[in-house]
């Protein structure tokens, strides 16, 4: 029997019970009846089958604009969901409790420092601490840190941490949600470039940072987050996504206080590497206009980039005036300091590809490389053949194709950042030419 059967029954039961104690009810009898057609009909359900006769709604389109009542109902339950999933988080006390638990039921002998703990143990756990840790004490996570230890144990400290991390994530899963207007999962460049903004005085790495200047570091920021999270540029970034990249490790790495200088200059988020691109970016607009121009950007790095490839980028990417903005400039410096990258040879691809037919061919090969040689003769350097260039290019990229390159061949081979060097740099064509002397000269000094 269905549930709308079972409830048109109960209705009946009711009813006749009220019958013989003289309260019968008319009015709320019929409403009772009417809710259960009501269900009924809108629930597709059959009267002589417990199976559906339509498939029930389950996906309502968004609000109108002009819905506002819509929109607060959907804003206000968002906001409930969101506070609800934040109080099911776990609190520095609790987790300090946690490792207490985990360091007292630990399961001997140690492995030097580590304390270890088996599954009989870490069940045994469950009843020790708070409600919220609990959900993590079941057989499947002691099996996803199951490792090699020969009395099948696992680390203390791993549980921990994975448990730290999870509700680090959810944490972060929250506060980007935060964040995200529409409620679908995504963040737009000016949601994500919110949430930077935000998050600036809460990283003492920053604190060096002028306020005039946030906006420019909130803006490098972003970029990274786009460029290889959105190489098809729909302008959004699924939240997921975000947290599966790696990239806000990066950006709350600078939470710490005692990072070494080196992992700052590696870290793309840090004060010294966003001065470090904007103040490039200031060498080189020497007209001092705010944009670049073909022959400013034609001296970024060491100088050798060719002509043919630099027109290319003010062909292709969007331009002011033939100028390009600082936005379009840090596309082109995370291409280029990320070169092996697939994003990055996206990048690159669709400035090579000349005539937007998806595949690199001998012409295409050849017109890039003419300006190489062209270099090559103004500094009287003896000229290279292009077809034992092109030749080697394939035996490289080994494509599927003998007479063209997809970009799926130049990812695939991993020879990517070779093949873009060589095409597009004197001086990345020369490390390769030389690259057996090179080699041979690092062997000697070592």
């Amino acid at each position: 029997m269905s549930y709308s059967e079972r409830l048109s029954e109960y209705i009946k039961r009711k009813r006749k019970e009220k019958s013989k104690n003289g309260s019968t009810d008319e009015a709320e009898v019929s409403e009772d009846l009417l809710m259960a057609e009501a269900y009924k009909r809108l629930s597709g359900s059959s009267s002589n089958s417990g199976s559906y006769t339509s498939i029930p709604r389950f996906y309502s389109k968004l609000p109108k604009e002009d819905q506002v009542l819509r929109h607060k109902l959907r804003a206000a339950a968002r906001t409930a969901f969101l506070r609800k999933m934040n109080s099911e988080l776990m609190t520095h006390d609790e987790l300090q409790k946690l490792w207490e638990v985990l360091e007292e039921m630990n399961s001997p002998p140690r492995i030097g420092d580590e304390l270890l703990i088996h599954f009989t143990d870490f069940m045994s756990t469950k009843e020790r601490v708070s409600e919220k840790c609990q959900k993590y004490f079941k057989p499947s996570t002691f099996a996803k840190l199951l490792k090699d230890d020969p009395l099948g144990r696992v680390p203390i400290m791993h549980l921990f941490n994975y448990i730290m991390k999870t509700e680090w994530l959810k944490q972060t899963r929250i506060s980007l949600s935060l964040f995200d207007v529409q409620g679908l999962g995504f963040l737009k460049e000016t949601d994500l470039e919110n949430y930077i903004l935000e998050l600036i005085p809460t990283l003492p790495q920053l604190n060096s940072l002028e306020e005039s200047f946030y906006s420019f570091y909130v803006c490098t920021a972003v970029r990274r987050f786009f460029f290889f999270l959105d190489p098809l540029k729909t302008g959004r970034i699924k939240i997921q996504d975000i947290l599966a990249c790696g990239f806000l490790d990066d950006l709350l790495e600078l939470r710490d206080d005692d990072l070494s200088k080196e992992q700052q200059e590696n870290n793309w988020f840090s004060a010294s590497s966003t001065l470090r691109v904007y103040g490039q970016y200031l060498n080189l607009d020497t007209d001092h206009n705010g944009m670049l121009s073909m022959t400013e950007l034609m001296k970024y790095g060491t100088g050798t980039l060719t002509p043919q490839f630099v027109s290319r980028i003010y062909q292709e990417c969007l331009t002011y005036e033939g100028e390009v903005d600082y936005k379009t400039y840090l596309d082109f410096v995370l291409a280029m300091e990320n070169r092996s990258e697939p994003q990055s040879l996206q990048y690159f691809f669709r400035l090579l590809d000349l005539r937007g037919c998806g595949y690199l061919d001998a012409f295409t090969l050849k017109y890039f490389f003419r300006a190489i040689q062209e270099m090559m003769e103004e500094q009287n350097q003896d000229s290279v053949n292009f077809e034992d260039v092109k030749d080697e290019i394939f035996d490289m990229v080994k494509p599927f194709d003998q007479q063209i390159i997809t970009l799926q061949d130049l990812i695939g081979s991993g020879q990517g950042e070779t093949v873009v060097s060589i095409l597009t740099d004197l001086n990345g064509f020369f490390l390769y030419e030389n690259r057996e002397v090179l080699l041979a000269e690092s062997i000697n000094e070592q």
